[in-house]
């Protein structure tokens, strides 16, 4: 982990309301073990917005690395304001990753929704390179959230609650459908809460390995606020602890295995 004042690469609006930052930043770059790992941003350097902002990585290219947000409130504000060139502090990299290279003889199907998207295609372009056929499932609420095109022949499939592209409705009924067509699917999954306790109850009714990052709001990303907690399966407290119980998704996740945990 470390801390380092990135340079600002690009910073662009793809979509309504959500933005991808390329930074240039070699010492955290070269720390980097996969897709699930996030750096956290300081959006400002006065003490008006005090807490760093976790961000997925999206991808990695030399000693560069990019993230895709969406604007939720100032601090995101703030962010989509950045100019190239200017410099902007990050801790990282956090946390842990996707299994990629541990897939067996399974058919991955990718799952993202909202900025959940990041580590998602992140993973789809590593099985690319590798030559790993999957199937890529991307969600959003509205044709004008999504940058990418609807294409089920290469195995892309949209879906919009509204219909307004691709597929009506939310992800969940295109992953039902296409993990019944795969003698032995694998899901990754990242997206907000909803999507992830319906994939996560999906994944436990069929018994589908499932792995999972999860989203959640944190002060520190370093384990100090104990603040990003979930629930583990089987597993009963200590005599003055809770750790037994409740796991850190900043240190022990974000990824974890869905038949692990309560959402």
């Amino acid at each position: 982990m470390k801390i380092e004042d990135a340079l600002i690469v690009s910073n662009k609006r793809i979509a309504r309301g959500i933005w991808c930052m390329e930074l240039e930043a070699p010492l955290v770059v070269d720390e980097i073990l996969g897709p699930g790992q996030f750096i956290n941003i300081a959006v400002s350097e006065s003490w008006d917005l005090p807490l760093r902002r976790p961000m997925s990585i999206a991808g990695v290219n030399g000693s560069f690395l990019k993230i895709i947000y969406k604007i939720f409130g100032e601090g995101t504000l703030r962010l989509s304001k950045k100019k190239r060139g200017e410099r902007i502090n990050i801790l990282g990299p956090l946390g842990n990753t996707f299994a990629v290279n541990n897939i067996e003889n399974s058919y991955p199907v990718l799952v993202g929704g909202g900025v959940g998207i990041s580590p998602i295609l992140w993973i789809h372009r590593i099985f690319n390179k590798m030559g790993i056929k999957h199937d890529l499932i991307l969600g959003a609420v509205t044709s004008d959230e999504h940058f990418m095109e609807y294409e089920p022949g290469r195995r892309i499939f949209l879906t919009t609650d509204d219909g307004s592209k691709g597929e009506k409705g939310t992800v969940l009924p295109t992953l039902r459908r296409e993990t019944k067509n795969h003698k032995i699917p694998l899901i990754f999954a990242c997206g907000p809460e909803p999507m992830l306790k319906a994939i996560h109850a999906f994944a436990c009714e069929t018994d589908i390995p499932c792995q999972m990052a999860l989203e959640s709001y944190m002060a520190c990303g370093t384990g100090v606020c104990q603040g990003c907690v979930v629930e583990m399966k089987n597993r009963s407290p200590g005599k003055h602890s809770y750790h037994q119980t409740y796991s850190l998704v900043c240190c022990d996740g974000p990824v974890y295995d869905s038949h692990d945990i309560k959402i």
